[in-house]
């Protein structure tokens, strides 16, 4: 038998008015796609739509062109609520990226598959909490008269509550809940990027001598950039929502912590403790545009949605 022939008896017979699959899956797409569409448009654009039409207006609905922009910025709790913020996030961000993948790379090349994935399901646990439990079971474990952990805030000269929250300590504790309740579903995420390595790259490295640390630093972490782009997007924009933990501690500190720590606690002062909603929509507008740019910074960066070609 030739070759030719070989190939006309193993090839697929395809019956008379079976019709050819083309494309994708039909009408089921456009439903799970039109599905998210319509939320993106009620809960995504339009309301950044109409924070636009607020902050160009005043609360009679005339046009007031960047005045509230002007006179949001001129508030001697704006520059405060922004800085606090800014030096939140630059800590936040370099604490998740650095862990999270180091911790995935542990996990990845130095522990048995097993344990491995016991780690990282107890890693997960954190962040099945919601936020608000998430801040009154660190609100528990920062007050020395009934913190487990009360010995070691005492080593550092914490012996009150109030010793706890004074504001130079404050950027610290907000990394160190929101790294707690988010770093762990980040570090499965990081995992799954280091498994879709090929073996046969990691294989050559090693032939080629070079260790687990410099295969990390050389290989690994490059071929996942775009991944830990878009965990450093994400985390970005979440930082810059920054409310529920602020707002909670402000609440149980009876006061120690200022009501307008961050931009958004601001905006909600603004909005419904001044009733002033042009203003708090400003304030959003700014916060949209920073997260943009920072977007932007991070896509360009990462080259995250560069498509090789074959």
């Amino acid at each position: 038998m030739t070759l030719l022939e070989s190939r006309r008896v193993t090839a697929p017979v395809r019956r008379r008015g079976t019709p050819r699959l083309r494309g994708g899956g039909g009408l089921a797409g456009y439903f799970f796609v039109g599905g998210y569409a319509i939320l993106l448009l009620a809960f995504g654009v339009f309301p950044t739509v109409y924070a636009f039409y607020l902050s160009l207006t005043n609360d009679r609905g005339q046009f007031t062109g960047i005045n509230q922009f002007v006179k949001v910025a001129q508030d001697y709790r704006f520059v405060p609520a922004f800085t606090d913020m800014l030096l939140y996030l630059a800590m936040w961000l370099v604490v998740l990226v650095v862990l999270t993948v180091l911790v995935a790379v542990v996990l990845r090349g130095r522990m048995r598959p097993g344990l491995s994935a016991l780690f990282r399901f107890l890693f997960y646990i954190p962040g099945a909490l919601a936020g608000v439990a998430s801040v009154l079971v660190w609100l528990f474990m920062l007050d020395p008269a009934v913190s487990p952990v009360s010995w070691l805030l005492d080593s550092l000269g914490l012996h009150t509550f109030a010793a706890v929250l004074t504001p130079g300590n404050l950027p610290v504790i907000f990394v160190l809940i929101a790294f707690w309740t988010g770093a762990g579903g980040w570090i499965v995420v990081m995992y799954g990027a280091l498994n879709n390595i090929p073996d046969e790259v990691l294989e050559a490295a090693k032939m080629d001598g070079a260790g687990p640390w410099r295969t990390a630093w050389h290989i690994q972490v490059p071929m996942i950039r775009q991944w830990i782009a878009y965990m450093a997007i994400l985390a970005f924009a979440a930082g810059t929502q920054l409310f529920v933990e602020p707002q909670l501690l402000q609440t149980a500190s009876l006061g120690r912590v200022t009501p307008t720590w961050s931009p958004n606690q601001l905006a909600y002062v603004f909005a419904f403790q001044q009733g002033d909603f042009n203003g708090a929509a400003a304030i959003s507008v700014f916060l949209l545009a920073l997260g943009l740019i920072g977007a932007g910074l991070l896509v360009r960066r990462s080259d995250m949605f560069k498509v090789d070609e074959g």
